[in-house]
């Protein structure tokens, strides 16, 4: 299993294995991840926890996610969405989201959950002319990292007042802290982490969980 937290590992494995419980799907889904050469894009179990008593805890019934991988991500906010409740996934891959079906159906959230493959930004401006600004809850964004500031603007957009972003890897390895880093990815992510601190639109926190993981509600 790969090691993702910032923690000791002995206490990320007590994580994983006693306190972020896991359905048996999911931890199927897991495994199969695990084993192939990107395995290390999934998101903790412990993530997977935090976004859906996310979901719950701001009754979310309307949810986007931007970069759906394998499917563990969408399986853990699409079961904690209440029955009516619908998730818009967006991704460019069918093989990595083919895998993420078969879970999702086996799981009983296919039938909440609405899989774009394209560039999440043409799926997030359809969304907002179609469905309009203030129409979502909650969003989760785990994809490219240059394009996280478009993703943000417009899932922004697209939440209610009230409504959450959760935007996963911002702490990325800690190279953040790192001036002399100037990869486009880091620039970007340290980039983000500053506009939505300052931004008046949103109150924010940085969680230290997995990767770490910026949390911004919509004002």
């Amino acid at each position: 299993m790969t090691h993702r937290s910032f923690l000791p590992e002995a206490v990320d494995h007590y994580l994983r294995t006693v306190v972020a419980r896991e359905t048996p799907v999911q931890q199927r889904l897991r495994a199969e991840t695990a084993g192939l050469a990107e395995g290390g894009m999934q998101i903790g179990a412990d993530q997977g926890v935090l976004l859906a008593f996310l979901v719950r805890l701001i009754g979310a019934r309307h949810a986007i996610e931007v970069g759906t991988f394998t499917g563990y991500s969408a399986l853990a906010v699409a079961g904690a969405l209440p029955p009516e409740g619908r998730l818009v996934c967006c991704d460019v891959s069918e093989q990595w989201t083919s895998i993420a079906r078969r879970y999702w159906a086996e799981a009983g959230v296919a039938g909440k959950i609405e899989l774009h493959l394209r560039p999440a930004q043409e799926t997030l401006s359809e969304l907002l002319r179609g469905r309009g600004p203030g129409s979502f809850d909650f969003a989760f964004i785990d994809a490219d990292k240059t394009g996280y500031d478009g993703y943000y603007e417009a899932c922004l957009a697209l939440l209610r007042p009230g409504g959450l972003i959760a935007i996963d890897n911002v702490l990325w390895s800690g190279t953040v802290a790192d001036a002399a880093d100037t990869r486009p990815d880091t620039v970007a992510l340290r980039a983000l982490t500053t506009k939505v601190r300052d931004d008046a639109r949103v109150d924010a926190c940085l969680v230290s969980i997995g990767d770490g993981v910026l949390l911004a509600r919509k004002l």
